[in-house]
């Protein structure tokens, strides 16, 4: 057993980001992403939820089919041009869909009908790819969860889990009734009922081994049935034709160091889980003697990474928490889930993509998918490919170089992004994602999201700061970033502190120089949190040396949404600061916001007003300053997602206009010309375009540079995108 090492791993899943065109290794890139919500059947509530959570392939590879439990439905999407995916349809049933496997011209699909969870029942439905009509069902004697089809298309395998009621004796096992695997066979895709062999697993795992809760299944090419007992730790391997169980063994357990273990609003690498139960999700065979597990944990488990075993138990490799790491270097880290389960590896796929072997693991709560080598020893991380809120399902489409990712999460109800099919294409050229990552101190990464606003290094052209906003609320940090490196590169983070340890209330949302090494920073308030809005300045060290609070003219007017932005305008006794205000604040009328003014020489404050753009749905509102030249540009951008999107711009102002006027009083309003519309910009990776566009910022060298927050990945897809726009004296 050996662990991939931190650097490695890296290095690796960066590689082709890095590599020439004139090397032409083979990426995978995504290429577009289908909102299930346009699966909806006329008629039907646009705004109902939906989910997109395991996912197949017709035997052609020109149809996907995902499971929509809560939506009660499978839905079809027309991918025969993959790069403009076109509803299917759906097919409705009256229970909860959740799993789908494709057997020939037929799709099956495992459905959950309980009563409750002491009364589990179930069905496998045979569903005709063309007609989309149901052909036959099977009454499976319980709650399915997974459900896998054998090579030649023979066999069919599902795994009754009869899940626990996690809210009955708070969620402690055993619960009966047993989950047990269903083996039958199939002809032409068609389920034969008359075969199903139900396979008792009980009084094999040493865990509450009277109520085996089967999870996932797979099939190799000798027939041969992997099943994980995912709650019970447990590792199952069978023979398909007979039922008969040929090993069995624990999913063990895993020591873990150096992980982050506490939800305190900072990503440390310092904690340990000792004796760490796997608790595997989803199951893999790697070829006929291996198979890999994604350790996702459920009961009181979940190791963070991925193990390969060998048909008798024997671990060949574990990769601890070096997948974990490799997210964090790329700012999916989600922190919240800290104390729980981390990144919770769950689906997973293998495929042969030319000559290589490839696997492929789910990241739920990262929203990542994992690109790995199979080597038959030590796999190499080869790219991270970003894949929408919490992918569930995942398959490979080799013959078309194609893979597909089924994210289940639907926020609609919040204002959030849809669930969403994401379609990834390989071919020669580079990694597109991710725009930029962190280097690693000490053999750990810089960990890092939630990225609010940005300035120029001065005299250093490519070279940017930017800050983390509230998420972060015990770890406030100003990063560098070189731009010069493709991805960018997080070289250093700064803490900032107050009185010698991290400062806390703080929400920072923009950063401007202050000429001799230190900064301004502006910190947005929340009273609701306890949160002042203020003018921090901030010494080379990270140490704040001034809290400037705003003036009772403003406080007396202040709503939480406050200053998103800071720049200085001006030196010495001359130096002005500019700030600007997100939304309306009482004492404005509707459509316009403040750019506020401060003069640090004679702690005069002012203002100007600024005149937003109209918006159908949600808010608009400014989410940055810069000055350079002769104008001052902002970012002005509305609260809408995906397609309900429409203003995310880049505007300027004259500086000769920002004359402030003083607070109380008849404020001008400035003039404002756009730049740059954003859009097309934030679909360049064939993603959903995501609502916070934060930082903006002009180099040294007079090229514009973009960030979004990906609140820290707290329903989000954790995308952070970082990219130039080009000569801003051009535009």
């Amino acid at each position: 057993m050996k662990a991939l090492s931190i650097t490695a791993a890296l290095a690796a899943a960066l590689a082709a980001s890095t590599t020439s065109a004139v090397q032409a290794e083979q990426v995978f890139n995504r290429i577009a992403s289908f909102p299930v919500a346009h699966n909806l059947p006329e008629g039907a509530e646009r705004k109902a939820p939906t989910s997109a959570e395991i996912i197949t392939a017709s035997e052609d590879g020109n149809t996907l089919i995902y499971s929509d439990s809560p939506g009660k439905r499978i839905g079809f999407i027309d991918i025969a041009d993959a790069k403009a995916p076109k509803a299917g349809g759906i097919v409705a049933f009256d229970g909860e869909p959740t799993s789908v496997a494709i057997a020939g011209a037929k799709v099956l699909v495992a459905v959950n009908t309980r009563e409750s969870f002491t009364k589990p029942s179930g069905l496998l439905a045979v569903v005709d790819v063309a007609t989309k009509k149901v052909d036959a069902t099977c009454d499976l004697g319980g709650q399915p969860d997974s459900v896998a089809v054998n090579k030649d298309g023979t066999l069919a395998a599902v795994a009754i889990e009869n899940e626990r009621d996690e809210e009955f004796n708070d969620g402690k096992m055993p619960q009966m009734p047993a989950g047990d695997l269903v083996i039958l066979s199939l002809k032409d895709g068609a389920a034969d009922c008359a075969t199903i062999k139900h396979v008792a697993l009980t009084g094999l795992a040493e865990f509450a081994g009277e109520d085996p809760e089967p999870e996932f299944v797979a099939f190799n090419t000798k027939d041969e049935i992997a099943l994980t007992l995912q709650e019970n730790n447990h590792i199952v391997i069978l023979d398909g034709k007979s039922g008969t169980v040929k090993t069995h063994f624990s999913g063990g357990t895993v020591d873990l160091k150096n992980i982050d273990t506490k939800r305190d609003g900072a990503i440390s690498f310092t904690g340990e889980q000792a004796g760490r139960k796997r608790e595997p999700d989803a199951v893999k065979w790697l070829d006929d003697e291996r198979i890999v597990v994604a350790n996702e944990g459920d009961y009181e488990g979940g190791a963070r990474g991925f193990t390969i075993f060998d048909t008798t138990g024997k671990v060949l490799f574990e990769s601890g928490p070096s997948f974990e790491y490799a997210i964090a270097a790329i700012g999916h880290y989600p922190e919240k889930r800290s104390s729980a389960k981390g990144v919770e590896p769950e689906g997973l796929e293998v495929a042969r993509f030319g000559d290589d072997d490839l696997f492929f693991v789910l990241s739920e709560r990262a929203s990542i998918a994992g690109v790995y080598k199979d080597t038959g020893a030590e796999p190499e991380l080869l790219q991270l490919l970003p894949s929408g809120i919490s992918p569930e399902g995942v398959v490979a489409i080799p013959g078309r170089n194609l893979l597909a990712t089924a994210n289940e999460l639907d926020l609609v109800e919040d204002g959030g992004a849809r669930a969403h099919v994401m379609i990834y294409e390989r071919g020669e050229g580079e990694a597109a994602y991710p725009q930029i990552r962190s280097a690693d101190k000490d053999g750990l990464p810089i960990g890092f999201g939630a990225l609010s606003g940005l300035a120029p290094v001065a005299g250093k052209p490519g070279f940017l700061h930017a800050v983390n906003d509230s998420f972060y609320s015990s770890q406030p940090t100003i990063f560098t970033i070189d731009a010069t490196q493709k991805p960018a590169l997080i070289t250093e983070a700064l803490p900032i502190t107050r009185d010698g340890a991290p400062a806390q209330k703080l929400d920072i949302e923009g950063i401007a120089n202050d000429g001799e090494g230190g900064f301004w920073l502006a910190s947005e308030g929340n009273s609701d949190k306890l949160y002042s809005h203020a003018i921090l300045h901030v010494n080379k060290k990270g140490e704040i040396k001034q809290e400037i609070a705003l003036p009772e003219e403003l406080r007396a007017n202040e709503i939480r949404f406050g200053f998103e932005g800071i720049a200085a305008l001006g030196k010495g006794d001359d130096l002005t600061l500019w700030m600007a205000v997100q939304r309306e604040w009482k004492d404005d009328e509707k459509g316009l916001v403040k750019l506020v003014s401060y003069k640090p020489a004679t702690k005069e404050w002012g203002a100007v007003r600024y005149q937003l753009d109209k918006s159908e749905e949600g808010w608009v509102g400014l989410s940055e300053i810069a000055v350079h030249g002769e104008y001052a540009y902002v970012i002005e951008r509305d609260n809408q997602i995906g397609e309900a999107a429409k203003i995310k711009k880049l505007y300027r102002v004259p500086l000769a206009e920002l004359k402030p006027a003083a607070l109380g009083g008849e404020l001008p309003v400035v003039t404002k010309e756009e730049v740059r519309d954003l859009i097309p910009d934030l679909k360049a990776l064939n993603g959903y375009v995501v609502d916070k566009v934060e930082g903006f910022a002009i180099d040294a060298a007079g090229n514009g540079y973009v960030v979004t927050d990906n609140d820290g990945v707290d329903d989000s897809s954790g995308e952070t995108l970082f990219f130039s726009i080009g000569a801003i004296d051009a535009m």
